[in-house]
């Protein structure tokens, strides 16, 4: 295990296999985006970022309350139009680095993900949830829209279920969410670090190049024409086998058989 130095609203660890961790902290019982929890998590993660070690990383809030219930409602009522600006698109660079984190990014998810913490679990790879959970897009019940990441929503459940979240503010439970796509995985909570565990030790298992490959294609895949991507492939399967990861893992499979 690594210790990476820690902010006041961040812990950070890294384990040998390369499973970082990055828990939200003394941030609210529920684990509240104010202004200096964003930056901090946002460091945590930029940190992880640059660090060739890491192969998966694994956000979580502290405690099993909530992944993260939402931004600071304090903290917003008391914004204008410049100051809401400042703090929406540092908001926005939060999830853009989870979005945009070159590894697999798994969100672990045991209670609530409201508002600002949805918008951040929709930007990680994959959503891992207890059967406690509840999710919803509530801005609109105190005169804000979602924006930013609540874009990423109908890609992920549709466009009539994302417009049903967000313009109502009601909430889905996990099994609700499950159904639509919105999270990958439900189990008991005393399974719910099992889960997210052996999720992680199974990207960590492969190749890091290819793994940080595949999230770049998908990423890229949502913006270029479908003839573009298929026809990309070609350079892409060809560059894979500059790593050596293709050779190493086929005769290892081979080998077994």
């Amino acid at each position: 295990m690594k210790n990476l130095p820690e902010c006041q609203h961040a812990t950070v660890d890294l384990q040998a296999d390369g499973v970082a961790t990055v828990t939200i902290r003394s941030a609210n019982a529920l684990n509240i985006l104010d202004s200096a929890v964003i930056d901090d998590v946002r460091t945590a993660i930029s940190q992880l970022a640059a660090d060739s070690e890491v192969r998966v990383l694994v956000l979580r809030g502290a405690g099993d309350k909530a992944f993260v219930a939402g931004a600071d409602i304090q903290e917003m009522g008391a914004l204008d139009v410049d100051t809401a600006r400042v703090f929406i698109d540092k908001l926005r660079g939060l999830c853009e680095a989870v979005r945009l984190f070159p590894s697999p990014v798994i969100a672990r998810i045991p209670g609530w993900a409201l508002g600002g913490g949805l918008e951040l679990a929709a930007a990680c790879d994959l959503r891992i949830a207890s059967n406690r959970a509840q999710f919803g897009m509530p801005e609109v019940k105190v005169g804000i829209p979602s924006i930013i990441h609540a874009a990423l929503l109908p890609r992920l459940i549709g466009q009539a279920r994302a417009n049903w979240l967000l313009m109502t503010g009601d909430n889905v439970d996990a099994a609700q969410a499950l159904s639509w796509g919105l999270v990958d995985s439900v189990v008991p909570p005393d399974r719910l670090d099992e889960e997210v565990e052996r999720m992680a030790r199974k990207f960590a298992g492969y190749g890091p190049a290819v793994m940080r490959q595949q999230k770049r294609l998908l990423r890229e895949w949502q913006q270029e024409p479908l003839e573009t991507s298929i026809r990309n492939g070609v350079d892409e399967f060809a560059s894979a086998y500059a790593t050596g990861e293709p050779q190493r893992f086929m005769a290892a499979f081979l080998k077994r058989k």
